[in-house]
């Protein structure tokens, strides 16, 4: 898993139509900071947290990534979530069309141009307009499930689900990398017996041929 950012971090990058939130978010998770009338981002931009889980005893420094929606930075887009560790795909639960686009289009390039391991997150925004929603948590939380991702209702605006999305990714990152060098030290040791196994075995076949030697 490639997990390196400009500090040296976990990568995460978000992706999604443009005007689902994704600036946002970042602003209230970074700075506890909203603004109602953000421009639509151009390219990308970039910004860096530390966070602690206290839960594993660990931290991380999430090198987090705010990606243009727009058809014409889909080239560049796809550049900066190459190497990414995470991803979470953002819509708008208000306009159907986005959550569409992150089944259809966004999920599919992270699937077939992110890494195999790649820690997925998925993100309904703006759950403060509830009353004029277009896409179901049902539906969100079942899609969400089927490409075993973690699923958040948020709202930049109220401030609400997005710390503990962060705090749910991160964790999911961490713990996949302790699996990971669980696995690894398995294969060690495995290779260790191994190697045990060989030179006893040689040991064994020396002994034959000193006394076939002897028999001679």
């Amino acid at each position: 898993m490639s997990d390196k950012g400009n500090s040296g971090g976990v990568k995460v990058v978000l992706l999604g139509d443009s005007g689902v939130g994704k600036t946002c978010i970042i602003s209230r998770y970074i700075s506890n900071l909203f603004e109602d009338n953000v421009k639509s981002t151009n390219g990308a931009s970039y910004a860096s947290k530390r966070v602690d889980y206290p839960k594993l005893k660990k931290s991380l420094i999430l090198d987090i990534w705010d990606t243009a929606g727009q058809e014409k930075f889909k080239a560049l887009t796809k550049f900066f979530y190459k190497d990414a560790a995470i991803v979470i795909l953002v819509y708008d639960i208000t306009r159907r069309d986005s959550f569409d686009n992150i089944k259809n289009v966004w999920y599919q390039e992270v699937k077939e141009n992110g890494a195999k391991d790649i820690i997925l997150g998925i993100a309904g925004n703006k759950s403060d307009l509830y009353e004029n929603e277009e896409v179901p948590e049902t539906e969100a939380r079942e899609f969400a499930t089927s490409v075993n991702a973690i699923y958040a209702l948020t709202s930049a605006q109220n401030n609400n689900g997005i710390d503990k999305l962060f705090e749910e990714i991160g964790e999911s990152y961490l713990n996949s990398k302790m699996q990971g060098n669980n696995q690894d030290t398995k294969d060690g040791d495995n290779q260790g017996k191994v190697l045990k196994l060989d030179a006893k075995d040689a040991k064994e076949k020396d002994k034959e041929k000193k006394k076939k030697k002897g028999f001679c």
